[in-house]
């Protein structure tokens, strides 16, 4: 866990010192769990939300947009759930005053289990050489299966109590796993109860006439309560989708882990409207196509794994999550859910308005069923830019600090340097990034030697440097060298923007999947 701790300090860190993420009003000691993405991270943010767009719009032809307002009447609440049940089990520590969510404390314990399962797995490996076959031995290993059945058995029961809301089992559960308070190392626990995470205001010019609001937790809702609208003045034909991305707000009382968890959080949602009895077929078809988007991104097929849902939501009837590795462990990154007609048939109660679909080619009409596919753009960024940063030993015994992001998401693409600020140099570098800004975010850099310059760039992601020297005026060349691999190549100006755009292009990347 000391390795995992050390890690994840020099992602927060590393985003400050290359802004990329900086603590929410700093200046007068921050607001918990609040970010603002700095000038790299703006961009990293939008061009993972770009390549999520066109992946899930721009290429479905049976998949439209929306953008739905942060506000919604408070009915909409009231008839989605959530002023009931929208909520988290917490715990407090009688001895060290600090408030846990019950839940999590559970799953942090089998993380422990589960980094046993992992020395072990390094441990066999170390002793069987290049013999080892890793599933074999998952698969059969004594020790390994019981550490399975005890996690199995320990999700299964935290599972059914939350489902049955038997909180007394959830706090039962806790004191027989012996779990303690991470900050002071006491069992001295509250029982646990259920706190509603939604953020309340007012709506209105005088207290008097004021309706209470709430700001959404989620952006669902806001293509529900479009559905008809959308499907009829897009004259859609089932199945097709909705997607958006926005801001949702929890008021998560234990908001931890960086950008994993925030009160203020980006969503891209997309619900797929589909026939009622179809909803596995297209369940499997979505858990599929999601795996293959973010394996598209090249971050590395051993840091996926699907996890299926023990305790179910109210409205769904299967559900799974994409867990990522991040460096504090599998967590969720993508959720699938299949959501029945739970959405549109609670909004037709509480609305009075119909919200069905007029099958033409069964004559008849029906509530369609949704199937959604859910991620956090805060946490797809964290997992992009955590599982990107690496500290590279060189062959000259040196090392270099390196931040490998998928070129197609990198904030700029390319750094053009002049070799010297002298000679015209300078006038032929900063021509190149006028004629290369139309089509990429690109960086002009002058200061400190060439190698100081490579390392900068490097650390901040830049997967092309372009330094013109003296031999340029003449040949018209100039030398670009890769991040990845710090190869460099004498290339023509003529032939930057083909050379870049390959390796940066949407389609290049998407095709892919």
């Amino acid at each position: 866990m000391a390795n995992q701790d050390d890690q994840f300090k020099k992602v927060i860190s590393h985003a400050k010192e290359y802004g990329y993420i900086f603590q929410s009003s700093e200046i007068y000691d921050g607001l918990s769990a609040v970010y603002d993405y700095a000038q790299n991270g703006v961009e990293l943010k939008k061009n993972i939300r770009n390549y999520w767009w066109k992946a899930m719009v721009q290429l479905n032809d049976n998949i439209v947009g929306l953008d739905s307002s942060i506000f919604m009447h408070p009915k909409t609440w009231k008839a989605s759930g959530h002023v009931d049940a929208f909520s988290d089990p917490l715990i407090d520590n009688k001895d060290s005053k600090k408030r846990y969510r019950a839940d999590v404390l559970v799953e942090d314990y089998c993380a422990k289990i589960e980094a046993k399962i992992d020395k072990e797995v390094k441990k066999a490996a170390k002793r069987f050489g290049d013999a080892f076959n890793k599933d074999e031995f998952v698969a059969t290993n004594g020790r390994v299966l019981g550490y399975k059945e005890k996690i199995d058995s320990i999700l299964k029961r935290l599972g059914e109590s939350l489902t049955n809301e038997d909180l007394a089992d959830v706090k039962a559960l806790i004191e027989e796993l012996e779990i303690v308070c991470p900050l002071s190392g006491s069992r001295n626990w509250t029982d646990v109860k259920q706190f509603n995470l939604m953020f309340g205001t007012k709506l209105g010019a005088s207290a008097e006439s004021a309706m209470d609001l709430y700001l959404r937790p989620e952006t669902a809702q806001g293509i529900f309560v479009n559905f008809a609208n959308v499907q009829k003045t897009g004259r859609m034909k089932i199945p097709f989708g909705i997607a958006q991305t926005g801001k949702a707000f929890r008021n998560e009382i234990v908001a931890r882990q960086f950008i994993f968890r925030m009160r203020e959080f980006e969503q891209m949602e997309m619900q797929f409207f589909i026939k009622p009895g179809t909803q596995m077929e297209w369940y499997d078809f979505w858990k599929e196509n999601r795996l293959k988007w973010h394996k598209s991104l090249g971050l590395g097929e051993d840091n996926y794994r699907f996890h299926d849902h023990e305790k179910l939501a109210h409205y769904a009837d299967a559900a799974s999550d994409i867990e990522f590795k991040f460096p504090f462990g599998f967590k969720e990154l993508e959720g699938i859910h299949s959501r029945t007609d739970f959405d549109l048939k609670a909004h037709e109660a509480h609305s009075g308005k119909k919200l069905q679909y007029f099958d033409h080619e069964e004559n008849k009409s029906y509530t369609p069923y949704v199937l959604e596919t859910s991620i956090g753009l805060d946490r797809m960024f964290l997992a992009v830019f955590s599982s990107s940063l690496m500290e590279e030993e060189l062959e000259n015994n040196t090392t270099r600090t390196v931040l490998k992001l998928p070129a197609v998401l990198a904030p700029t693409k390319a750094a053009i340097f002049p070799l010297v600020k002298k000679d015209g140099l300078p006038e032929i570098a900063k021509q190149i990034v006028e004629d290369l800004k139309w089509d990429f975010n690109v960086a002009y850099d002058e200061k400190d030697a060439v190698g100081k310059r490579y390392r900068r760039q490097d650390a901040a992601g830049t997967p092309f440097c372009i330094t013109v020297d003296h031999d340029t005026i003449d040949d018209k060349m100039v030398t670009i060298r890769h991040r990845d691999t710090m190869e460099q190549k004498r290339v023509a100006i003529a032939d930057l923007k083909d050379i870049i755009g390959q390796e940066v292009d949407v389609k290049h990347w998407l095709k892919r999947m």
